[in-house]
């Protein structure tokens, strides 16, 4: 089954040159100039995955990607022609779930569209897992601590996915890198550093004494919560 693409950016050149490019790799792409219209025909559309641009006319593609969270958990590639660090962790940590830098080659976005998709293909297929008080449901991409619900933007998920998936191993930067797609490369320390320092917070994880994830001082990091037995 071919996959949808939404790509909302006003750039008309650029969506006629994407659609043309992207339709070879059997993609269905719909693309959108206006962000407002974009958010009512999303239900309609219903994409595998979408393409922001943060340049936008009336709406910046920060606020529409921050909408877009509130509702769904459609994969989320955010284009910016500005190129700073700063724009780029603001869209990660709203819940992008990886970024390209304009311009750029269409074979370079098609690559990361693929790989994007088979991975949030393999989450369906995995279930849940509890860690004293922490509950995990991979498939559904929810979180719950002491049985209330924990918002978490699609990266941040990632990474306590991640984590959660290789208890007891030490993870280094590169590695998170490595796995967690959509992490700067030029400042992925920081970028890492940020998501996890925000996912501490809103696990209530003291960083000084630990329930899930543990700082390894010149190393990386560890997930140090403990499996249920019917987790």
């Amino acid at each position: 089954m071919k996959k949808r693409i939404l790509i909302i950016d006003d750039d008309r050149k650029l969506n006629s040159l994407l659609t043309d490019y992207l339709t070879k790799y059997n993609f269905d792409v719909y693309s959108i100039t206006e962000p407002e219209q974009a958010l009512r025909d999303l239900k309609k559309i219903i994409p595998d995955i979408i393409i922001l641009d943060i340049m936008l006319p009336g709406m910046d593609g920060f606020e529409v990607c921050r909408r877009i969270r509130k509702l769904h958990s459609i994969p989320i590639i955010m284009l910016t022609a500005r190129g700073e660090v700063a724009d780029r962790i603001v869209g990660l940590e709203l819940g992008a779930d990886d970024y390209l830098p304009k311009p750029f080659e269409p074979r370079e976005l098609a690559a990361r569209l693929q790989s994007i998709l088979r991975r949030s293909s393999g989450e369906k297929k995995r279930d849940r897992a509890s860690f004293g008080g922490l509950e995990i449901d991979y498939s559904r991409h929810q979180v719950k601590l002491a049985g209330k619900p924990v918002d978490l933007t699609t990266m941040e998920f990632e990474i306590l996915s991640l984590f959660s998936r290789n208890p007891g191993i030490v993870l280094s930067r590169d590695t998170i890198f490595e796995k967690v797609k959509g992490l700067d490369a030029d400042s992925f320390d920081r970028s890492i550093d940020v998501m996890i320092s925000r996912l501490r917070n809103k696990l209530n994880d003291d960083p000084q004494n630990p329930l899930f994830l543990k700082t390894i001082w010149g190393a990386g990091y560890k997930f140090i919560g403990t499996l249920d037995d019917d987790g």
